[in-house]
């Protein structure tokens, strides 16, 4: 990595390998004599308790390569972006300043702005405003309030489609909040605020049949691996409403797999739509190299 670059930051979507390419692209960089660490930037890994269900680095994992930002907030609190933002650029400056590497890895589109860049975040709703359009959303349906949305504020509800239920709470609340959603194409702009660092942004993509393939095949894994059973612990703690966000954990609940598998798949196609909006990103195809191969594509890229 050169002198002046600073961060390296990696996006894609659920499944798709993040893990495995940050960890060999930081055996890569301590070949060149520097000391890496992840940082991660996903809204649902910063719980303790949901490691299975949020596909968080395993012990194994963080052995080979140290992870910070994961599971360290208690199950039955609440989280939001702009109290990961601070934790995250703090994170990020204490690695510079210790002369080590920062690598970001997320899927949560939002967590890598927030990490990277000097986004201004919206504030977090009042509980009691969250769970009263929730329940209102539970009795009408999304596309009842997307349509109530639309009358109210229609540049941001055409930026929404009309089954996403957490971008129409999260506009809903803006406006009983006195705040504007963003309109179609916000997203996009606000990836353009100024980067804190230099930073070398790699975004991985695979085919499409081929990611769904491997989704199917994690969600298999984590029931396998105790995942039904950690969402019910979970639940009998008092997970939070936002601790309940992470995909597949009514699903699993309910014992309804098949589900879980469809919503991921909805996630995982939303993740790449987000990843075309970012500038300057490399983008490294998963299907048709090895971690190892990515991580030198990424640093080294062909003319």
């Amino acid at each position: 990595m050169s002198a002046d670059l600073h961060v390296i930051a990696l996006f894609g979507p659920t499944g798709i390998g993040k893990t495995g390419v940050a960890t060999a692209l930081a055996e890569r960089l301590r070949g060149q004599g520097e000391n890496p660490v992840a940082i991660s930037a996903d809204a649902l890994q910063v719980y303790a308790g949901l490691e299975i269900l949020s596909g968080a680095a395993t012990a194994a994992e963080r052995g080979a390569l140290e992870h910070r930002l994961l599971s360290f907030v208690p199950v039955t609190e609440t989280f939001s972006a702009g109290r990961f933002a601070a934790l995250a650029r703090a994170e990020i400056d204490a690695a510079r300043d210790e002369g080590r590497s920062p690598i970001v890895v997320g899927g949560t589109g939002l967590y890598l702005q927030a990490a990277l860049t000097d986004l201004e975040l919206r504030p977090p709703p009042p509980p009691d405003l969250r769970e009263r359009i929730t329940a209102e959303l539970d009795a009408r349906g999304p596309a009842a309030l997307h349509a109530e949305l639309a009358e109210r504020e229609p540049a941001a509800a055409a930026a929404i489609e009309p089954g996403d239920r957490t971008r129409i709470i999260r506009a809903l609340e803006l406006l009983e909040m006195g705040e504007s959603p963003a309109p179609a194409g916000g997203e996009s702009r606000l990836w353009t605020a100024n980067l804190r660092h230099p930073t070398l942004l790699g975004g991985l993509v695979m085919d499409r049949d081929e990611l769904y393939r491997r989704i199917g095949a994690r969600v298999d894994a984590m029931v396998a691996a105790g995942a039904v059973e950690e969402v019910r612990r979970a639940d009998a703690a008092g997970a939070s409403a936002t601790a309940r966000k992470a995909l597949g954990f009514e699903d699993l609940l309910r014992g309804d797999v098949e589900a879980m598998k469809r919503r991921t798949r909805n996630y995982a196609r939303r993740q790449l739509t987000w990843m075309r909006r970012l500038e300057h990103v490399r983008i490294l195809d998963a299907g048709r190299a090895a971690p190892t191969e990515l991580a030198e594509q990424l640093v080294f890229p062909r003319p």
